[in-house]
């Protein structure tokens, strides 16, 4: 039943928006620093950080950086932080071996930060592009994207990741069938209290520029990943794939990217009602931070807009490389 509105001027909407106290009142969604996951890059090496030129103000760190970036979101509340490994086009493989391997950087990140801030939720990333020298979430054979064989390495790369302390996986490759054949394996391997948050909606867009600079994809990609991405002309199928994934064992679910793909968050959240997430990628932050730098945008102002409206549509986090900067500003 649709409430009943008063004519004006017995109604008069600007009764509350008229103080900070009443507007706050009012106010429907609230962005707090408990939304927040901080994705962070890691490189090899010792008390360095190199600078992403096309994602300003971001750095790949060494691992005891990362450790000094995960004591500095606990200070400042941000629940998680999630890890991107930089691989170097020397150390990438067509077996993609490196994906498991318990001494890579990102499974030395992850226990290096478990040891310093046992606290803070570590999500990972598992995805063989950082590994595999063709650039792609999988296997490649003759120029087709395997699914089947590259399900196999994804486990092994999962079962790795548990073992070294991650208490989120994020398989973000878009292959069919890895959530239950990851889920099943945590389940054998005694992870059951692992948690996975999937890349559920992750569509084959263009915003995805920047990060590949950072992760050292841009130039070993060869072709394109609509084959095994989602369209960005579809919203049904997004659905299908929650629902999906929620059955193989998903504990939570994310779209990205984000900003383009409100509508999509929203009827996720409004058909399943379970943990939503959004990915405010590398090609939002670019945008948003190239217009601050030239004076058209406030920053403060327009960065914590951008990331209250993922709340507005349901989303109940957001996994942006604000965090740090939005936290501050919240906590005053």
């Amino acid at each position: 039943m649709k409430p009943t509105v008063a004519p004006f001027p017995s109604m008069r909407f600007r009764r509350m928006r008229q103080s900070p106290a009443l507007r706050a009142l009012s106010g429907q969604n609230r962005l707090t620093v408990e939304d927040l996951i901080w994705p962070i890059f890691v490189m090899d090496g010792k008390d360095d950080e190199t600078p992403i030129p096309s994602m300003s103000g971001v750095t790949r760190k060494t691992v005891d950086r990362a450790v000094t970036a995960a004591k500095e979101a606990h200070t400042l509340g941000i629940p998680a932080i999630c890890i991107f490994p930089y691989t170097s086009m020397e150390a990438r493989t067509e077996d993609c071996a490196m994906a498991w391997n318990p001494n890579n950087v990102s499974n030395r990140a992850i226990r290096a930060i478990k040891d310093a801030v046992p606290d803070i939720a570590i999500m990972t990333d598992i995805a063989l592009d950082p590994y595999n020298i063709n650039g792609h979430d999988g296997f490649v054979d003759d120029g087709e994207i395997v699914n089947d064989r590259t399900v196999e390495a994804l486990v092994k790369m999962a079962i790795a990741q548990a073992e070294a302390g991650a208490d989120i996986l994020g398989p973000s490759d878009m292959m069919d069938g890895r959530i239950g054949a990851i889920r099943s394996a945590l389940e054998s391997n005694g992870h059951q209290n692992v948690t996975i948050l999937s890349y559920t909606a992750k569509y084959a867009s263009s915003f995805y520029g920047p990060f590949r600079d950072a992760v050292g994809a841009s130039s070993a990609l060869t072709g394109d990943k609509n084959t095994y991405q989602m369209d960005p002309a579809n919203s049904d199928e997004a659905l299908r794939l929650v629902e999906r994934d929620l059955m193989e064992g998903a504990d939570m679910v994310m779209v990205k990217p984000g900003m383009p793909y409100l509508d999509i968050c929203r009827r996720v959240k409004d058909s399943f009602g379970v943990p939503t997430y959004a990915y405010q990628v590398s090609g939002e932050y670019a945008m948003l931070m190239a217009a601050v730098q030239n004076g058209w945008l406030d920053g403060d102002k327009v960065i914590a807009e951008s990331l209250l409206c993922f709340k507005r549509a349901g989303c109940d986090g957001i996994l942006t490389y604000f965090a740090p900067r939005v936290a501050k500003a919240l906590n005053g």
